[in-house]
């Protein structure tokens, strides 16, 4: 990869769903070799939990699968972090309506939603486990670890494009 890329999952209290997409795909980039060329981080729509770890749910799931979350703190979306990013990925519908209605226009083809890039499951949107049982953060696993597969496809071959002469 060429150019490096900054990648910030969003979901509404950064505690849940977008650590796990945080913590899943900075494993992907770190199983690579391209922490110097992919940055990733997270953060929530909204500051209900600032400076907290992810949810101990997120965690104990995220672990079982070899992820390690512990390390990342929830903190509030930013207006730094529309010109920071080249991608602004969403988990679902309230976060992508927020979100746009944060995004200054030039930097509004950067937000998307991270089911887009799900190769084999068919969900648009991550929902929020945050009130449901186990299967909830399973399920989030899942959908996360099939989007953070196509994610890294896309980066991998528009970077390819980029470097064909």
């Amino acid at each position: 990869m060429t150019k490096p890329s900054s990648i910030l999952f969003v979901c509404m209290g950064n505690i849940c769903r977008s650590p796990t997409a945080h913590g899943v795909f900075q494993h992907k980039v770190t199983q690579q070799g391209l922490e110097r060329t992919i940055a990733v981080d997270s953060a929530g729509t909204h500051n209900y939990h600032p400076n907290s770890p992810p949810d101990e749910r997120s965690q104990l799931h995220a672990a079982k699968r070899g992820y390690d979350l512990s390390d990342l703190r929830a903190r509030q979306i930013t207006d730094a972090d529309f010109d920071r990013h080249d991608l602004i990925l969403v988990m679902d519908w309230d976060n992508l309506a927020l979100v746009e209605d944060l995004c200054p226009p030039e930097h509004r083809h950067k937000v998307r939603r991270l089911t887009e890039f799900c190769l084999t499951m068919d969900s648009q949107v991550v929902p929020d486990p945050y009130y449901g049982g186990a299967a909830g953060f399973d399920h989030v696993l899942d959908l996360v670890e099939d989007a953070c597969d196509g994610l890294f496809r896309h980066l991998t071959k528009a970077t390819q494009r980029k470097a064909q002469p």
